[in-house]
This record gives C-alpha cells, sequence and structure tokens, in this order.
C-alpha cells in the first residue's frame, strides 16, 4: 500500500510542478539565467542517473562491465561518432567484458 501512496504523491507532485510551469508569468521564462537552466538541467539529470545506475550498487561503488562500456561510450563521443555508433560501441564493449569474465 505504501508504493501506491509514493506514487500517488510523486503523480500529484509532477503535476503541481508542471501547473507552476504553465502558470509562470513570460517576463520570468525568457530570462537567459532560466533558458539556461532550463536546457542544461535535464543533461545534468540524465547523466547522474546513469552514473548512478552504472557506478553503485544500493551504498557500494562499482566498478564491472557497465563501467567500461561507459568509458567506451565517452571515447566515441570524443571521436565524434554518431549516436548510434556510441551506443553500439558501448554494448559491444559492455558485451565484450562481460564475455571475457569481467
Amino acid at each position: 500500500m505504501n508504493i501506491w501512496i509514493a506514487i500517488g504523491v510523486t503523480a500529484a507532485g509532477c503535476y503541481l510542478v508542471k501547473l507552476l510551469g504553465l502558470s509562470a508569468p513570460a517576463g520570468v521564462l525568457e530570462r537567459p539565467l532560466v533558458r539556461r537552466l532550463a536546457a542544461l538541467l535535464p543533461v545534468a539529470l540524465l547523466a547522474a542517473l546513469t552514473a548512478q545506475q552504472t557506478f553503485g550498487d544500493g551504498q557500494h561503488l562499482v566498478l564491472d562491465a557497465r563501467a567500461a562500456g561507459v568509458a567506451a561510450a565517452a571515447v566515441a563521443l570524443i571521436l565524434r561518432a554518431p549516436f548510434l555508433l556510441v551506443v553500439g560501441v558501448a554494448v559491444a564493449v559492455t558485451a565484450g567484458v562481460r564475455a571475457l569474465g569481467g
């Protein structure tokens, strides 16, 4: 039952945040700082989620095949590879490291 309460509270909170954004005056949304934060915040949140899922396991730091995949993807990004190739490189390196027993 507690999980459904948490889901309901989260859904209501998301709705309220969306409503707050829609009710904000246009002048506030046109400020350069707000525009910059709106552009960068999703990227920062996605990066944090990726790092947590890759290197975290509960309360412990983990370095396994996923870390090798993320490192390979970072190299592909530095080399300006297309997005699908970056994903493919990450998958192939992760699978290769796991196949080797890592």
